[in-house]
């Protein structure tokens, strides 16, 4: 496994990190998240993703009950707040009170006395900036938090977090979590950029286009028990299953099949190409799917080959 800083921070994360958006405490049961979770830190997968918010915080207790075991200071553990737990006017947002009490709710379902990174699931232009940046402080310097980041956040809003913890002393944020992969591409424009001069890493959800870059769709089928056949789960993937991009997924083929490797290796290997990338979040149904991607830490793409996926995709993207 290859381990990546996050951002300008001492943290160091694995390449490739496990997720449980749509999986872990909802998809998949509880003996089965086990087996994925204790075979991802087998392959030296460090970085766990979840937010309180996946399955209304039974993924974050699916993965807190999984991590048992394992020693606390080999994980890093992330989880995010900002939509709406209940129909309580403060139980959302990015408020102090909302904050505080959402990383308090996190703790006791992942059943460990600090986070390690606790991440703005969106912005909340309701609040000031400044008092969610001061709300990570005190939760920062109470020992409750390690770091702090963002997720979906524009490369301004980001620049202004950056700049008002700067005004008051208090710790930046280090990450932030956008979409990224070979059809989606818009974090390339600026966000890498700006990330990079910030000390801000990337951590990316996605990579893999919920699936449809494992290139199991392939011909525009859907098989049984995927994602793509589940009306609960499949709700984002439209534009991603899309005849034309279908049909370029299939032309990726060829490409994986020259260096060797899987559809997926290949996606992932793609997104690991930008130094600003500190891991890419995969999730995973099957301990099978988890060991196929923890391989793309190790691939280093061809500059040829990456021209031809960019070729290959122009009409998708």
């Amino acid at each position: 496994m290859e381990y990546r800083r996050l951002g300008g921070s001492g943290l160091e994360v694995s390449a490739i990190s496990l997720g449980s958006w749509l999986t872990l405490g909802s998809s998949v049961d509880r003996a089965a998240t086990r087996e994925i979770v204790e075979r991802a830190h087998d392959l030296g997968i460090n970085f766990f993703d979840t937010a309180d918010v996946y399955a209304k915080g039974d993924a974050e207790e699916a993965l807190g009950a999984a991590l048992k075991g394992i020693p606390r200071p080999h994980i890093v553990l992330a989880t995010k707040c900002f939509f709406p737990m209940t129909e309580a006017p403060n139980d959302r947002g990015l408020s102090r009170k909302h904050i505080v009490e959402s990383v308090e709710a996190s703790l006791r379902r992942l059943g460990t006395d600090y986070l390690d990174l606790h991440q703005c699931h969106r912005p909340d232009p309701g609040t000031p900036l400044e008092e969610t940046v001061r709300a990570y402080e005190d939760l920062i310097r109470q020992g409750k938090i390690l770091y702090w980041g963002v997720s979906e956040w524009t490369s301004e809003d980001i620049v202004r977090a950056c700049r008002t913890a700067d005004e008051h002393n208090a710790y930046r944020p280090v990450s932030n979590q956008p979409q990224y992969n070979i059809f989606r591409r818009n974090i390339e424009r600026r966000h890498l950029r700006v990330c990079q001069d910030e000390g801000v890493g990337q951590l990316v959800f996605s990579p893999l286009a919920q699936g449809v870059l494992t290139g199991k769709y392939s011909g525009g089928t859907v098989p049984r028990g995927t994602r793509a056949g589940d009306e609960q789960r499949n709700q984002f993937m439209a534009d991603f299953l899309k005849p034309e991009a279908v049909e370029q997924v299939d032309r990726l083929s060829p490409l994986a099949a020259e260096l060797g490797i899987s559809l997926a290796q290949l996606a992932l290997a793609w997104c690991l190409r930008q130094s600003n990338v500190s891991s890419v979040i995969v999730g995973a149904t099957r301990v099978s799917q988890i060991e196929d991607n923890a391989k793309a830490a190790g691939v280093k793409l061809p500059e040829a080959i990456i021209e031809s996926i960019d070729a290959l995709t122009a009409e998708a993207r």
